[in-house]
């Protein structure tokens, strides 16, 4: 092996980018013929057949800390807090006694105070309030809410298998005007991944997509994918497979090239009606980093650093994605 030879074998060792040619949007091949229809409304109806459990995401784990944190689920207004030891605690977001908003109270080792009248709340019942079963996975926080979802409802949520050893993972939210089945199905049609993003993706190409007629298992029920991420002329080429576990969640997860384990998991949250009397719905993006390579442990000591870029990059693609579950969602509703 030559001197050169030996050293582009190391640096692809330590190095997963290689350079990629300027842009040129127009020449891409198009892919209107192969994203047809039929095969994404059969994977999402699939989808939406699944249970949840009658869980929802409403957070990043570390959005909820000494604070209380307040949101709304399919119009109803919730309160998370943590208690002293750590422990998740979400319940009905206005006060028993005069219907205060608990979100604008404040936590005293581990108990949540009213701010009118000085109610306190340490997570269980108190003056006719009770708390909603959560969980918490260490990335996202969950609620259940089972009036919301008329499910059977589960202990836990569907979480999604994630990347075992070293890991590093951001949370992105972002609120749309359409429906959470409307951000499910911008994620089951990944033929407009390099058109639509051509700033993030590059050379992509479908491998394989579940028919429109088949009634499938859900291990088989995923599209295959090659596609090359873009960081400038920088691209990182690998093979992601995306999956929806249940009706309010897709997952896309690397199973070959570089960060092969690591996962995106795209959730979907209804919060309500907006003042236009038109549905808002949330989307909570967890990105799951992980790699084998030794310098991602030092990566790793820095994610303060780095989290942000990972929120930045995740939120640039859903201002985009959360125009087309829109027009969807517009188009649907004529």
């Amino acid at each position: 092996m030559s001197r050169s030879a030996g050293f582009r074998s190391r640096l692809s060792k330590t190095f997963p980018f290689e350079v990629l040619p300027a842009l040129q949007w127009p020449t891409q091949r198009p892919t209107y013929r192969d994203a047809q229809p039929a095969i994404i409304d059969a994977a999402l109806l699939r989808s939406q057949l699944r249970p949840s459990g009658n869980w929802y995401v409403i957070a990043a784990s570390d959005a909820v800390g000494s604070r209380p944190y307040g949101t709304s689920v399919a119009g109803q207004e919730l309160v998370a807090w943590r208690g002293e030891d750590g422990t998740l605690n979400v319940g009905p977001g206005a006060c028993p006694h005069l219907g205060a908003d608990l979100a604008t109270g404040t936590v005293d080792c581990g108990t949540l105070i009213c701010p009118w009248h000085g109610l306190r709340l340490d997570g269980g019942r108190e003056f006719g309030w009770r708390p909603y079963p959560s969980h918490d996975d260490g990335v996202l926080a969950w609620v259940r809410l089972d009036s919301v979802g008329a499910e059977e409802p589960t202990d836990e949520p569907i979480v999604p298998v994630r990347p075992a050893g070293e890991q590093m993972h951001a949370v992105t939210r972002l609120v749309g005007t359409c429906e959470p089945r409307d951000i499910i199905a911008n994620r089951m049609d990944p033929w407009h991944g390099s058109w639509f993003h051509p700033y993030s993706f590059t050379r992509l190409e479908v491998l394989t997509a579940p028919p429109a007629d088949a009634d499938l298992a859900e291990e088989a029920d995923r599209f295959l994918v090659a596609v090359t991420f873009r960081i400038g002329r920088l691209g990182v080429p690998v093979v992601a497979e995306f999956t929806s576990p249940e009706p309010r969640t897709i997952v896309m997860r690397i199973v070959d090239g570089e960060g092969a384990g690591s996962v995106v998991e795209t959730h979907a949250t209804p919060i309500g009606p907006g003042p236009d009397g038109l549905p808002r719905a949330a989307v909570l993006e967890a990105v799951i980093a992980h790699s084998d390579r030794p310098g991602f442990a030092h990566a790793t000591r820095v994610a303060s650093l780095i989290k942000p870029i990972m929120r930045y990059s995740a939120a640039r693609l859903w201002r985009d994605d959360l125009q087309y579950a829109e027009r969807i969602f517009k188009l649907r509703n004529r």
